[in-house]
Formats: structure tokens, C-alpha cells, sequence
């Protein structure tokens, strides 16, 4: 169907020929209220209609019945499309089947013959398997235009994209023959199979999807002569019984003496071109460099030049392994998705979904409420890193700063008493800690090492150097080959040891990171810029708080299948999180607030009502005691905890009634999260409306000034003179002062955070807003792989922001009316042009347009120093 609305009854019919004995009409939808789908009902009512107006020319009125394909974005394929014509030939076919889907529940689902294939033998197949953000899927899509445009190939490419941010899997699935290609699925039986990252080769078969005498391609470290017996047992077994041959490289060594970081596309690129032989070497040579010219040159000459270094280096680190002619010595099995230790659901369900099956899973797999488990990030071990960091406890001060802006949650310290060490494995490390309050503890801060995405960010925010060697420092990265094994042992006892009373923790840098994160080993962008803050958020209230989430990056690396980082304490208390759309999120989270405000308001009206049965002086500190602190919090908790078994005896309706909303006698932390699209944009009206109000909710806007889940297009937020997807001509007009407008209300807190810059006033921030009694606003400043440099150096910039005045650190407090306006950071003391020359999102319009650069660049200047000269007097006078 070509034209769905209008619906055309008479073309229909007469496109059916006479002969029509059944017809099957599918539709990608799903109405369970209804008698049956969209298409399937009009397709009903029009032979219907032209049946009784007499109009029918079929030689026997056609069986009609109707099924659900596509759904959850489940492939169609040939054999899924031959199982309908297959239900069609019964004498009396099942009416509202599913296909693609195993639906043990309803029994209405249709088997598909998995091994059934109708693409040609002369069509070639290609898939690769890439590491998000290591231009995989860039170098394909170069690849099909110069094999489509330079030879006589038809050329098809689908590429399937993890949902969580750079670092996930990406699969490439190219088609490539002498007829146009037709085929809208993805590849089954690949002659041509590229995996990027070694380690996907233990999570998953990749090799399954290769045909028999398929090429092989692997980018590893190991060398060749001993790369067979690194293999797991599952892929030495199809190469061998496949006949296929197996190339090697190791693209990160190529990479890294071309200057290309973590950039191995036109390496693997160029291998795919020399061993297929789609074109003559150097033709195809000559091609890749024509598409990086035009990919990279507004990155500069330097980045076009590096890329042709790696092309020319990378033939000759291309060797082909020998492949036994029999299994004569088996490889090591690959290892399960999941340890044994996983819980039920994450070994039937989350194991299946990381291996790659997925799809395979029934529909009784999964809870009829539609719940997920909270914490099962801990079980996906991704070992995307090549590079892990190392601790040096002799050079160690225990500032705790690289626990603090690690991303992941995957370095962490922890104080503990010394006799615990007597059970922990030889290799683990420990000090003496450093602290008059804890005298006689050790201190360790340990990694983890199959969760770190090898960013890098811890190493660069340590202090602490060795004086005689000054490269090295307190945390140093070293190769994941060496450690993996040795840190893995030492993670699984760190994780054993006791984690402090966090009502003992003050609310200060060091001491925050001795709370458990209650978010960690998120799906986010390696060395992000987000995530921080979110895990210091859990660490500080986590156990207590409700996150309202606008759909963005925070949304989709915070709530992602198949695992979901924010999870709970030993207690099994944890945040309670929910995602909402731009337009509505602060709406949804004061809709939190104001149900929370009123389960206490009844609470305490019930136990009034009640006291007499509980005494009036349980009664009195239930309502009266302060809950600001953890200890007053953990205490209250406690009292309800006896309000509760006291409950239990009494037979009455009120008792019953105070059960249920008991627990709001405790105070919870609302927190509104969003980023930048949301707060200054698509939903500001509702922030500004939450924001009038003055109800007891914190909003934490994560401004990356860019709308980064959706590939960088430009916001309000998007600061002058950068430039974004759709537009590339620089932005022309200053970023809109979201804290300004806050501040005019004159009743929020407000708070500016970059904690590359100032980690301790970011602390001092979250916890201030958090104790504020009203509205609360926090604008933290994020960088984002969107921003165009390593991440690596994501902390410099922020710091840089800050110098030069483009990102001024304040906090604005209502209940300090002779002195509410606090700048937190110093004058300018750099120019504007030092912060923005190190980002691609200036830079590359002083490429394209010289001279609208500098009028930006200027612009940008000009307005720095005004709003500086706007917060100094602010500073100066009392509240608004």
C-alpha cells in the first residue's frame, strides 16, 4: 500500500485480481482495544462494501485475515514473509498472528524458517562490527558511496546503532552487486565479516552471521603468529568448519603513530577495499583519500594528512593468520554474558539481550507489568577500554578527585579497618588513610576494570606528581591486557568492604566520594561531561531522591535496555526514576512533589487523628523533628519505621490509611534533569512556571549548549559564534541567561557549576540547593564529545570557560537577603579566543569564513565582559 489516507476502495479492488482466493494485510501497529489494525479494518470494510453494492468480481469472496509485523523494530525478512504465505495456503488460517515476534503468551505468533535466504550468490555481503565514536560507521558510509559512484555496482548500506552513546556497538551491514538491491533487511549470511573491537568477540558470535569461505577481519593488539589460541572456541570452531581466512591488524597501533587517537576508520577501511577486491588497490586507495579530503578538511590540513599517513601505513600491518585444517587444539570457551552470581532476570533476559538474541526472547520473558530490575549495569562488563588507570599508593594524597570526575563510577576509594585485609587477594593495594577523624584505617582506591570506557579524565585531574619524575602521577594509565585479570579479583573483594555511615560524611569533595554512587557504569559518551554530576547527586541523596528526567542524553544512557545504571544500596533504597518528554518534564517532576507534599499532609493529619494509640511523644518527633541531615533522616526513618510495627496491632481503618502513606513522613529530594534542549528551550515554559512557583523541587539543567543526543543541533543555550548541525554559519546572538531569569523571581536558589573548574563549589551547590526549602536551580556546565576534542581534556576546557569569563561561577541564595548574589570565580584573566580555540565548534568557521569568525569572536568578547560587569553588581547589592 502506496497510499494509505485517503483510502481509495475502487483502486484497491481493482488492483486485486479476480483470482484473489485469501488475502493477509500486515501492519506495523498494534491496537489491542480494537476488533483488529488500521489497514486490516479498511482493507475488511471495503471488500464489504463492494460486496453489497453489488460491485464484486472475485470468482469466490477472499478469506481476509490480518497480523501485526515490525513491532519493537523487528525485522521483516524473507522467511518471516514466506511464513505468512505459508499460513495463507491453510484451509483455515489463524487471524491476528504476529510474525518476527514469539508470542508463547497468546500463541498467535508464526514460525519463521531462520535458515531460509533468497539474496543472491553474486551480491557481497559485508557486516562490521564497530566501536561507537571509532568512525566505523563514517568509513562505511564512505566506502558504499565510492562503490556505488566509482564502479559498476549497485550499493545498499543499514546500520544498526546502539542506543547508548559512544563506546556501544555498531553494525554495519553492507550490500554491494551488479543489480539494484532491493533487499530492506539486514544482512543474515555475511561473506565479508570486520570485527573493530576484539572483545565483542567474547560478549558475542560475532561469526555467526558469517557464510561459509568468508573473509575475516580482526583490528587486535595480539600478534598473528599468536592469535589463534587467543580466539574463543566458538569462533575457531566456524572458521574452521567454514573454511573461511583470517586477517589481522592491530588498527590502534596504526592509529596511534598516525596521531589519530582512537580513530581506526580509514585503517579498517582501507584492509576491507585491499581484501575484497571491489577495486583495484590503488584505485581504492586513491578513493579513500578522496573521501577523507572531503570528510575532514574543515578540520584542518593536519587532520586530512594524519589520515593519509594511516592509509599508507596500514597495508603493511596487515598479515593473514594460518588456520588449522582441524580443531586439534580448542580455543577457551566464550565466557557467559553474566556471571553466576546474577540474579534470575538478568541471567534469562539482560544475558540474552547483551549477547546479541534479543530477538529470540518470548513474550513471556519478560513481567506482565512491563517492570525492569534497577542495578544490572554491573553485569554488562562492556571492556571497551584499551587502557585502564593504575593506582600508586606511594604517591597518593587521597584528595579523591578522580573518583569525583570519573564519568562511569568506575574508580572509587574506600576507608575501611585493617583487619579486613587479612581476606584480600595478594595483588590488592591499600595505604594508611589520611585522617585525624578515622585514625588507624586503611584507604584504598581501587578500579574497575571491565567498566572503565579508558577516558582518561582521572589521570589529568590528579594532583599528586612523582618530583623526580614528574610524568608520573598518583594514577597512571596502563594497558587493560596487563591488568584486566589482576584488577578484576581486586574489584570483587573492594566491593566487599563496608561502605562508611554516610551520616558521618560531610558534604565536601573528598567526603562525598566515600558515598556509594547509586548511579555507575552508565552507556554514556567515554569521559562525558553529564554524568558527574548525576553520580554526585546519588552520592549526596540518591537513596532518597525522585529524578524526573526530560527525554536527552540523560534519558537514554539513565534508563536504557538492557541495563540501567541508577540502582540501590545495601539497604535496597535507591533513586526513583522516570523519564518524561521536552515539553513536559518540570511539570511532571512538580507533579512528584505535589503528590509527595500531599501523601505527608494526610500522613500527619491521620497520625494526629491516631496519636492517642501511638503516644504523643512519638507523634511529636515524627512531626516535629528536622530532617535536613542524614542523621536526621536516617533517624526519621527509624520512627517510621516504628510507627509501622505498631500499626500492624492496630484493628482500623486509620491505621490502614497511615500505612499506606507512612513512608511520606520522610523526606524525599525531587530533582527535575534535563539538559539544555529541555531547560532553555522546548521546555522552558514549564520550567519557568515550576520556577514561579517556589515549591520544594531542584532542577539540574546539564548544559552541553547543544542538543547532543540528536548529533549537536544548535539551542538557546548555544553560546555565540559556535556552530552546530544545520548550522554551520555560527551563531550570531548571545546565549539566553537562564540563571538571570531564574534570579528575577527572586525567590529560587541559583546556582552556576563547572566542576572542572571549581569542584568544591559544585559540592557546596547540589548541597545548598538541595536544603533550600523552595525552588532550586543548578546550571552545570557539561562538556560533550560535541564540543570537537578529546574528551580527555574535557576538565581544561571547563576551567577555561571559566577564566575567561565565558562561564562565571555564582550562587544566588534568597536566605541571605544582605548578600545573595555570590560570584564564586574571579574577573576574566584570559581572553575569550584562548577557550574557544580549542573547540571544533568555533574553530571550524574560522575555516569556512574568516572574517565572520572574528566579528563573532569579538562579539563574543564584548559580551563576556558586559554580563561580568551585570554579576559584579549584582555581588554588590542585596537581593532582588
Amino acid at each position: 500500500m502506496r497510499l494509505y489516507r485517503p483510502f481509495s476502495v475502487p483502486d484497491f479492488i481493482n488492483a486485486l485480481p479476480p483470482t484473489v482466493r485469501s488475502i493477509a494485510v500486515l501492519d506495523r501497529t498494534k491496537e489491542p482495544g480494537a476488533i483488529g489494525e488500521p489497514l486490516y479494518l479498511d482493507v475488511v470494510t471495503a471488500l464489504a462494501e463492494t460486496r453489497v453494492a453489488g460491485l464484486s468480481s472475485f470468482e469466490v469472496e477472499p478469506v481476509v485475515i490480518g497480523g501485526r509485523y515490525g513491532l519493537s523494530s523487528k525485522e521483516f525478512d524473507p522467511a518471516m514473509a514466506r511464513a505468512v504465505f505459508d499460513e495463507l495456503k491453510k484451509e483455515r488460517p489463524q487471524n491476528h498472528f504476529t510474525v518476527g515476534i514469539n508470542d508463547d503468551v497468546t500463541g498467535r505468533s508464526l514460525e519463521a524458517d531462520p535458515e531460509f535466504d533468497l539474496e543472491s550468490p553474486d551480491v557481497v555481503r559485508a557486516v562490521f562490527f564497530g566501536l561507537g565514536s571509532d568512525g566505523t560507521v563514517g568509513a562505511n558510509k564512505n566506502s558504499i558511496k565510492i562503490i556505488g559512484e566509482e564502479t559498476a555496482n549497485y550499493a545498499q548500506g543499514y546500520f544498526v546503532y546502539d542506543s547508548k552513546k559512544s563506546g556501544a556497538m555498531t553494525v554495519s551491514h553492507l550490500r554491494f552487486g551488479p543489480r539494484p538491491i532491493a533487499s530492506h533487511y539486514l544482512i543474515k549470511r555475511a561473506n565479508f565479516v570486520a570485527c573493530h573491537h576484539f572483545p565483542f568477540l567474547e560478549r558475542q558470535d560475532v561469526l555467526a552471521i558469517a557464510a561459509d569461505v568468508a573473509t575475516v577481519l580482526l583490528n587486535t593488539s595480539i600478534p598473528p603468529d599468536k592469535l589463534w589460541r587467543f580466539l574463543p572456541r566458538e569462533a575457531q570452531e566456524r572458521i574452521v568448519r567454514g573454511g573461511m581466512r583470517c586477517f589481522v591488524i592491530d588498527a590502534t597501533k596504526v592509529a596511534r603513530e598516525s596521531e589519530l587517537g582512537g580513530r581506526i576508520n580509514t585503517i579498517m577501511q582501507t584492509c576491507f577495499f585491499a581484501l575484497s577486491g571491489v577495486l583495484p588497490r590503488d584505485e581504492a586507495i586513491a578513493q579513500i583519500k578522496k573521501a577523507i579530503t572531503k570528510s575532514y578538511a574543515r578540520k584542518g590540513k593536519h587532520v586530512v594528512e594524519r589520515n593519509f599517513a594511516a592509509v599508507d601505513r596500514t597495508l603493511a600491518g596487515l598479515h593473514e593468520i594460518h588456520v588449522p585444517n582441524s580443531l586439534v587444539v580448542l580455543g577457551t570457551p566464550r565466557p557467559a554474558a553474566v556471571p553466576d552470581e546474577a540474579p534470575d532476570f538478568v541471567k534469562r533476559v539482560t544475558a540474552t539481550m547483551l549477547s546479541g538474541q534479543g530477538d529470540l526472547l518470548p513474550v513471556s520473558a519478560f513481567a506482565v507489568d512491563g517492570t525492569w530490575p534497577a542495578g544490572t549495569s554491573k553485569w554488562e562488563k562492556r571492556n571497551i577500554a584499551d587502557e585502564i588507570p593504575a593506582w600508586e599508593p606511594d604517591l597518593c594524597i587521597q584528595c579523591n578527585k578522580c573518583a569525583f570526575v570519573c564519568p562511569h563510577a568506575c574508580i572509587r576509594p574506600k576507608f575501611y579497618e585493617p583487619d579486613l585485609l587479612a581476606a584480600a587477594p595478594a595483588a590488592f593495594l591499600s595505604a594508611n588513610f589520611r585522617s585525624a577523624e578515622f585514625p588507624g584505617r586503611k584507604y584504598t582506591l581501587q578500579v574497575a576494570p571491565e567498566d572503565c570506557t579508558g577516558c582518561g579524565i582521572c589521570v589529568e585531574v590528579c594532583p599528586a606528581k612523582d618530583k623526580t619524575e614528574p610524568r608520573r602521577k598518583a594514577i597512571n594509565m596502563r594497558s587493560v591486557a596487563e591488568r584486566r585479570d589482576i584488577e578484576r579479583g581486586n574489584y570483587a573483594f573492594f566491593l566487599g568492604l563496608p561502605s562508611p555511615d554516610r551520616a558521618l560524611l560531610k558534604p565536601e569533595v573528598k567526603s562525598s566520594q566515600f558515598a556509594e554512587p547509586l548511579f555507575e557504569y552508565s552507556g554514556a559518551c567515554a569521559g562525558c561531561g553529564e554524568t558527574p554530576y548525576l553520580k554526585l547527586l546519588t552520592q549526596l541523596f540518591g537513596d532518597r531522591a525522585l529524578i524526573a528526567n526530560a527525554t536527552g542524553c540523560s534519558s537514554i544512557f539513565g534508563g536504557n535496555l538492557p541495563t540501567t545504571p541508577y540502582t540501590t544500596n545495601a539497604q535496597g533504597r535507591g533513586p526513583a526514576w522516570s523519564n518524561s518528554l521536552f515539553e513536559d518534564n518540570a511539570e511532571y517532576g512538580l507533579g512528584m512533589r505535589l503528590a509527595l507534599d500531599k501523601q505527608a499532609e494526610m500522613a500527619r493529619e491521620l497520625l494526629r487523628e491516631i496519636a492517642p494509640q501511638i503516644g504523643d511523644g512519638d507523634v511529636s518527633a515524627l512531626l516535629d523533628t528536622p530532617q535536613r541531615s542524614e542523621a536526621g533522616i536516617a533517624a526519621q526513618r527509624e520512627r517510621v519505621a516504628r510507627l509501622r510495627r505498631r500499626l500492624a496491632s492496630i484493628p482500623s481503618k486509620t491505621a490502614r490509611r497511615l500505612e499506606a502513606v507512612a513512608d511520606a513522613l520522610a523526606h524525599h529530594s525531587v530533582w527535575i534533569v534535563g539538559g539544555d534542549g529541555w531547560a532553555y528551550d522546548i521546555g522552558f515554559g514549564g520550567l519557568d512556571h515550576v520556577l514561579s512557583l517556589g515549591r520544594d523541587v531542584n532542577i539540574l539543567v546539564l548544559d552541553t549548549e547543544v542538543y547532543s543526543n540528536t548529533g549537536g543541533q544548535q539551542s538557546k543555550s548555544t553560546p555565540l559564534g559556535a556552530t552546530a548541525k544545520f548550522a554551520t554559519a555560527g551563531k550570531s546572538r548571545p546565549k539566553k541567561d537562564l540563571g538571570l531569569i531564574a534570579m528575577s523571581y527572586g525567590s529560587a536558589y541559583v546556582a552556576r557549576v563547572a566542576f572542572g573548574a571549581k569542584d568544591s563549589q559544585t559540592v557546596k551547590a547540589f548541597d545548598e540547593a538541595e536544603s533550600y526549602a523552595g525552588t532550586s536551580l543548578i546550571l552545570a556546565y557539561s562538556h560533550c564529545v560535541a564540543h570537537g576534542y578529546a574528551l580527555r581534556r574535557g576538565l581544561d576546557q571547563q576551567k577555561l570557560a571559566v577564566d575567561s569569563g565565558t562561564w562565571p561561577l555564582y550562587r544566588f541564595d534568597p536566605r541571605k537577603p544582605e548578600a545573595a548574589f555570590q560570584l564564586d570565580s574571579a574577573a576574566p584573566k584570559i581572553p575569550v579566543a584562548r577557550y574557544l580555540e580549542n573547540e571544533l565548534r568555533f574553530r571550524s568557521l574560522e575555516r569556512s569564513d574568516p572574517e565572520r569568525f572574528r566579528e563573532l569572536q569579538a562579539a563574543a568578547q564584548s559580551d563576556v565582559e558586559r554580563r561580568w560587569q551585570l554579576h559584579e553588581q549584582l555581588a554588590a547589592r542585596p537581593a532582588l
